[in-house]
């Protein structure tokens, strides 16, 4: 049996018992049926592992002891942020699962002119939990300690008047500066991702005003989806921790 890696928002200690949550219970024993004498590795995002075993398993709870506590140091030194233009159906959900698995930190989901994507503010918290929890089985598959943040949708307008003191990128299919090219006084970033269809006119214009660099990735016009997991990837690859 593998040990899975579960997250759960609890403080664990050292040589504790600690109950598996509502969730951790339906996956650990519901669906990968371990028993008493399992292994299992907890995480709650504070950077480290906590490889645990089952003690306890009853038809509607179960009880882990705690047996170390490792810190996972494989972070990237680059910090990025993307901004990402809320997309329709599944291109959304692979876009965050993706970005987190390649070392993103930070997402904001953003509303723009072709996103076609309208929610009341019930429903679009209830779209965000579900972001996050796909952020959290992206970091449960790929070994990541800390766990991104998806924030709450914003407009576009509103993400770009941000303070911040990371280079800010925009990718644009007819920008003169290669992102390869680009230089780094620090190590932070922040990523514009148009929706489906890319941004207006107006909202290149608004980005260009707010100080974001236009960029290219190549000679092809990639989709939504492709377009932030390359940019993403180049990113690491010159100035994070992909080589």
């Amino acid at each position: 049996m593998s040990n899975p890696r579960i997250f759960q928002e609890t403080e664990f200690t050292v040589g504790n018992e600690t109950a598996l949550s509502d969730d951790a219970f339906g996956h650990v024993i519901r669906v990968l049926r371990l028993k008493v004498g399992d292994e299992l590795t907890f995480f709650n995002g504070d950077g480290s592992d906590y490889p645990a075993i089952l003690t306890e398993v009853n038809k509607k709870n179960a009880k882990a002891e705690v047996k170390s506590g490792v810190a996972i140091g494989n972070e990237s030194p680059l910090n990025i942020h993307l901004g990402q233009g809320i997309s329709r159906g599944d291109r959304m959900d692979f876009t965050l699962q993706k970005s987190v698995e390649l070392g993103v930190n930070t997402i904001t989901p953003l509303f723009t002119e072709r996103c076609g994507v309208k929610l009341n503010a019930e429903r679009l918290e209830k779209k965000r939990q579900q972001w996050q929890k796909i952020v959290i089985s992206a970091c449960e598959q790929s070994g990541r300690a800390v766990v991104p943040q998806v924030r709450a949708p914003m407009a576009l307008q509103e993400w770009l008047d941000e303070e911040t003191q990371a280079l800010k990128i925009n990718l644009h299919p007819r920008a003169e500066h290669s992102i390869m090219g680009l230089p780094l006084s620090s190590k932070r970033v922040r990523l514009l991702i148009g929706p489906e269809g890319g941004l207006t006119d107006e909202e290149i214009e608004l980005a260009s005003n707010g100080n974001y660099t236009e960029v290219l990735l190549g000679p092809r016009v990639l989709r939504t989806e492709t377009a932030a997991l390359t940019a993403i990837t180049a990113l690491q690859c010159k100035f994070g921790d992909l080589s």
